[in-house]
């Protein structure tokens, strides 16, 4: 009788309630969530947030028909779904009136698909984790990476090969793809160096070296470099600030903005960084030339400053049209400009006996403005996950650069043997890069997915060489230097991935199809100037890991490349040096193609092993020389050399000496063989290489971290020089301030000066060295803050549809993520 009151009391509470909840009307928000079958997702969480600051609310899981139901005050909410198995879903805001309940429409999740395992170098969060496909090298935990420059991490990081002159590459020395938040930057030379060293690594959040691209990349390049900067994604307004300066030789200077700013279905965001630079560069050679029974040495010693600043912007806007369509705009750009002050001395002996000396001294205005306009889609077409991405950009690129150049002759007693001899060398160009892309996912099950994307891209290139002497006060332009080039290209690509998981085996399986139609046409005496190719190619990638027991996995790979040349190496202009040495441009220049495979072996989540090989050809990886023995005029030039091969055995390993202590241990070895082809002569040689590297990391308290990392290179011959060892130990010290939120950093790279170029040539007429050195010895001082709402971040990765181009014209305009 007891219980069966008592329940009869229950039953009358309980309509009591739901009686004065009709009467009274309690606001509230319910509704169901499902997963991409529409069965009811039991026991997925959902979260109900302020839309205002995303503050939490309240929790409450799903029953088993997948309904939930909160209480809540007048406001606007948004609602945070999670389901282990699933990807999050975010949808709001809403808008809950008083005393009204009301009913969100279905909330259908989206299946985690199986991704490549993560393998982490330490127990935290370390500054290297690895993939089977990439290394990812997290800035933001390295105390040295965070006061340098994204060129100087470059060069410090494992497997990496970054030299001065601006040829990166994380296989061998096939150049790497290099991208800054998944867009390329077509730089070459010295301009790749100067961009890379003007980003400071405060405004760095990851670097990715992905040596298995899928084919949902641009085919350019040996591997990709991505450079993912730091962003304002959470929810609300949140803002990052830094400042920096550094030493070494002369001063340098660094400060940036980054803030997000979200309210409802508008998202505000951008960044800023301005740099202050001042650094030199010493360039010697020693030329040796047979001629005629007499032994002549060119002997160039040259010395440059380089002085100059870059503006670094992104700005844009996202726009939710409904919770599962989303527009953006944006507009980000660079603006450079340096100044060059030159000296080179040349030397010329006979037989031991010195003949003449010609100096050469130049001031050099060099600078680039570089605009992108973006437009960009997103949408969720169905509760399946299909999803279609489409982007639409143009981009115009203006370059200048203006030297004025004095050339003074001395004989061996050091008096004037002929007149000053002045020279103008003006060089702009104007590049123009229409691109669109279409990128649409669509899930096959709970386990697969297919990729699928098509892109077009259109090039025009304008460029002017007013090369000449002074006479009667007035510069004259030289039939034989000065010259005009356009330049037009047209890729239309398409490329399809599909990622499946059977049983313990992960695949993921592509192809990408690119068809080329480039034309060149200009005016020069002495080159040739007109150049028109059409070609197609394929470039197939497959990928399978097996994980064979908790601590064992085994991953394969195999990849196709291509790297189309920088639009300025096809160029045929004569750039000037001193009057015995030229750079020449190649309109003939072909595409060089790599073949890459690679067995991975992870144990224990830890120990990675990775075995690899790599035939490129057409290979044009170096400069090559042609030396006119009879006039003593050396010219520079890109050409298809021969065939690049590499074979190698690849190491990553984390030691933990202490729970304060901690350390990681690279090392990367490779044999090597160049095959010349039989027109550039019989070269056929192999080489030997190993790198080594590591980074030590020691947190002294709560606070205080301390960090050092060195990195050694060996001998090694490459291209048709041999190249001495190269070493090099850097340093950091870090404090966190203001309650953590802040960090200011001490650091100092190339520790013991010891980091240069240092090679000699001896083949066919050519006997040369070169010492190659610029400023590394740098202590650098930075200071890092971030205010705001850091609560949630829920992202959304901006990407535009001409990263390829922008690479190959020397375009740095970029793309970001925002809160979405």
């Amino acid at each position: 009788m007891r219980s069966l009151a008592r329940g009869l009391i229950i039953m009358l509470l309980n309509g009591l309630c739901i009686h004065a909840y009709s009467q009274t009307g309690v606001s509230g928000i319910h509704g169901k969530v499902s997963d991409e079958k529409h069965i009811a997702a039991e026991a997925a969480t959902v979260i109900l947030l302020a839309a205002a600051d995303s503050s939490i609310i309240r929790s409450t899981p799903c029953d088993a028909k997948g309904l939930f139901k909160f209480n809540a005050k007048p406001g606007r909410y948004l609602l945070l779904v999670s389901k282990i198995g699933f990807d999050q879903s975010m949808t709001g805001p809403y808008t809950v009136d008083t005393g009204k309940n009301i009913a969100v429409d279905e909330i259908s999740l989206t299946p985690h698909l199986p991704q490549l395992k993560e393998v982490s170098i330490t127990a935290q969060r370390s500054y290297v984790e690895v993939k089977p496909d990439r290394v990812t090298l997290n800035v933001q935990s390295s105390i040295i990476a965070e006061g340098n420059s994204v060129f100087e991490i470059l060069r410090q990081a494992p497997g990496v090969h970054a030299e001065t002159k601006g040829d990166i590459s994380i296989v061998g020395r096939a150049n790497a793809l290099v991208m800054v938040d998944g867009r390329p930057v077509r730089l070459t030379g010295q301009d790749l160096t100067d961009y890379l060293q003007s980003l400071p690594g405060s405004t760095v959040q990851q670097i990715e070296l992905i040596t298995n691209p899928s084919a949902k990349y641009d085919a350019g390049g040996a591997g990709v470099i991505n450079i993912i900067s730091k962003k304002g994604a959470n929810q609300g307004t949140n803002f990052t600030v830094s400042g920096g300066g550094g030493y070494g030789k002369f001063g340098k200077a660094n400060a940036g903005l980054i803030f997000n700013s979200r309210k409802d279905k508008v998202n505000i965001f951008g960044n800023y960084n301005f740099i202050y630079r001042k650094t030199d560069h010493t360039f010697i050679t020693d030329r040796f030339i047979n001629y005629n029974n007499e032994l002549s040495e060119y002997n160039v010693n040259y010395y440059a400053t380089q002085q100059g600043y870059s503006h670094n912007f992104r700005v844009g806007a996202d726009y939710a049209i409904s919770p599962k369509h989303t527009i953006g705009v944006l507009i980000s750009g660079t603006i450079n400009n340096d100044d060059f002050i030159k000296n080179n001395v040349l030397n010329i002996t006979n037989n031991g006996r010195l003949d003449s000396t010609i100096l050469t001294k130049s001031k050099l205005n060099r600078g680039q403005s570089n605009t992108s306009y973006d437009i960009n889609y997103t949408g969720k077409l169905d509760t399946l996950g299909k999803t279609l991405y489409a982007d639409l950009v143009f981009n115009d690129v203006d370059r200048h650069s203006s030297e004025y150049i004095d050339n003074f002759f001395y004989n061996s007693a050091r008096v004037d043997y002929r007149p000053l001899l002045q020279l103008q060398n003006l060089s702009p160009a104007d590049i123009h890069i229409w691109a669109a892309k279409i990128d649409y996912v669509n899930p096959l099950s709970k386990q697969s997915r297919l990729e699928a994307g098509v892109k077009y891209s259109r090039v025009q290139s304008n460029n002017d060489l007013d090369f000449g002497p002074k006479v009667d006060g007035v510069y004259q332009n030289s039939p034989n230097f000065s010259s005009t080039f356009f330049f037009k290209e047209n890729i239309n690509s398409g490329y399809l991935n599909y990622i499946n998981k059977l049983g313990k085996v992960n695949l993921i399986a592509g192809l990408r199809v690119e068809q080329t139609n480039t034309s060149g046409n200009g005016t020069s005496a002495i080159t040739e100037s007109t150049v028109n190719k059409s070609y197609s190619d394929w470039f197939p990638q497959l990928q399978l890991n097996y994980q064979a027991d908790e601590k064992n996995d085994f991953d394969i790979s195999f990849n196709r490349r291509v790297n189309r040349a920088a639009y300025d190496a096809v160029n045929p202009f004569l750039y000037f040096a001193d009057l015995y040495d030229y750079k020449q441009g190649n309109p003939n220049l072909k595409p060089q193609y790599s073949n890459k495979i690679q067995i991975t072996h992870t144990y224990n989540k830890k120990l990675v092993t990775s075995l690899y090989a790599m035939v490129v050809s057409n290979f044009y990886g170096f400069v090559d020389y042609m030396q006119n023995d009879s006039t003593k005029v050396n010219r520079s030039i890109t050409q298809n050399f021969g065939t690049y091969s590499i074979y190698g055995v690849r190491f990553y390993t984390p030691v933990n000496f202490t729970n304060w202590w901690t350390a990681n241990f690279t090392a990367d070895v490779s044999y090597q063989r160049i095959k010349a082809y039989p027109r550039n002569g019989n070269l056929n040689k192999g080489t030997q290489s190993v790198s080594l590297a590591s980074t030590q990391n020691l947190k002294l308290t709560n606070t205080l971290s301390f960090e050092v990392s060195g990195n050694y290179e060996s001998p090694e011959f490459y291209g048709i020089g041999k190249f001495k060892a190269d070493y090099h130990v850097d340093a950091g010290l870090s404090q966190q301030i203001l309650h953590n939120q802040g960090r200011l950093s001490l650091g100092i790279t190339d520790i013991f000066n010891t980091h240069r170029d240092w090679s000699s040539i001896n083949y066919q007429n050519l006997n040369m060295t070169v010492y190659d050195k610029v400023e590394t010895r740098v202590v650098r001082l930075n200071f890092t803050y971030h205010f705001g709402n850091v609560s949630l971040k829920v992202n959304r990765k901006h990407s535009t549809g001409n990263e390829d181009e922008q690479n190959r014209a020397g375009g740095v305009a970029g793309s970001t993520t925002t809160a979405n």
